[in-house]
């Protein structure tokens, strides 16, 4: 007898999430759309992670439990959901955020209704530790355009540098044409750059994801870039950094294997000019931080500290964000934006 092939597939990535991956996995049983498969990949937690995704599954034949025999870094294992799903659509789902019940029916209402929508997502929220509103979010993502340029300018013109969009609905067939989560810090955004050039982005208009802010996220454990790409690829902890340049080199690449006429190309390449112009602030911070991480290997210094590292959410109210810790922020800030892990 053929297994049930499901319309949807959700991979959730962990690593040591005890504390809050039943709440994400109960996030996503309690959907109204009930035709998915949960995909569970842990990272070789130390801690109860494994004891409480087993139980899980011997509750419900939806979620399937996959644990890695070692540490392969965030990258790899956000990989390691797409790689081991089955369904036409695809979500991927952090171990630590929400989801509202109507997520799912309502977005692939919209994937079912238009052919030519590569990815669906909603309007978000942000929830501190306990789970408490603390913002509300624009992702600015809505790229309704026939014209592959015209989506590639609102995203990266209008769109917040924020990771949301990536956390929507997106159709199979087009995300394994991308790099998916590469081992790079900020490949989330030539990720969604690749999709938006293959077909259009839908906002949901209702609020119906929950980004959690909590000091035990891994981009405020790291203090340099650094640590932060060992998140990505444990093999890659060392060595100069240039994390917003090698993001305009992935926009460049990402452009031409594109497939579009060179007149779409063209307009692609002109608008990452403009990007780089209005981000020149931290990309000639990049150089800068590159020069004293190279003056620190030759004369044995301490590891540079380019990055604040202190969480975001100050109690159980209060959302801060400091522009050093994210990688455009200051940028987007001075231009009109905004600038998980």
């Amino acid at each position: 007898m053929t297994a049930h092939l499901p319309r949807v597939s959700v991979g959730m990535p962990v690593y040591n999430g005890e504390r809050y991956v039943k709440e994400a996995i109960d996030s996503v049983l309690s959907q109204t759309f009930t035709d998915f498969e949960l995909v569970i990949s842990d990272n070789a937690s130390t801690d109860r992670t494994q004891e409480i995704c087993e139980s899980y599954c011997s509750r419900d034949p939806r979620i399937r439990y996959s644990r890695n025999p070692r540490n392969v870094g965030g990258s790899q294992n956000f990989t390691r959901v797409f790689e081991l799903s089955r369904a036409p659509y695809f979500k991927w789902a952090s171990h630590d955020d929400l989801c509202a019940p109507s997520f799912l029916e309502k977005s692939v209402e919209v994937l079912d209704a238009h052919p030519s929508v590569v990815l669906c997502y909603p309007r978000s929220a942000l929830i501190d530790q306990y789970g408490a509103v603390i913002a509300d979010h624009e992702a600015g993502c809505d790229l309704r355009s026939g014209r592959s340029s015209d989506r590639v300018r609102q995203l990266l013109m209008e769109g917040s540098t924020h990771c949301f969009p990536s956390f929507g609905l997106i159709r199979r067939e087009a995300l394994k044409k991308t790099t998916l989560l590469a081992p790079y810090i900020s490949s989330d955004q030539p990720l969604l750059l690749q999709l938006a050039i293959m077909g259009k982005f839908y906002e949901l208009t209702e609020c119906l994801f929950f980004f959690r802010e909590h000091p035990e996220r891994s981009v405020w454990q790291s203090k340099t870039f650094a640590e932060r790409l060992a998140w990505y690829d444990p093999k890659r902890g060392s060595g100069i950094q240039l994390p917003r340049w090698r993001v305009v080199f992935e926009f460049l690449r990402s452009i031409a294997g594109a497939e579009i006429n060179w007149r779409e190309a063209w307009a692609s390449y002109l608008l990452v000019m403009k990007w780089c112009r209005w981000h020149r602030a931290p990309l000639i911070r990049d150089l800068s931080m590159a020069a004293r991480q190279l003056a620190a290997i030759m004369f044995g210094l301490p590891a540079i500290l380019d990055q604040d590292g202190s969480p975001p959410v100050k109690g159980a109210t209060g959302f801060h964000q400091d522009s050093a810790t994210d990688t455009f922020a200051a940028a987007r800030s001075a231009s009109g934006g905004d600038g998980k892990v």
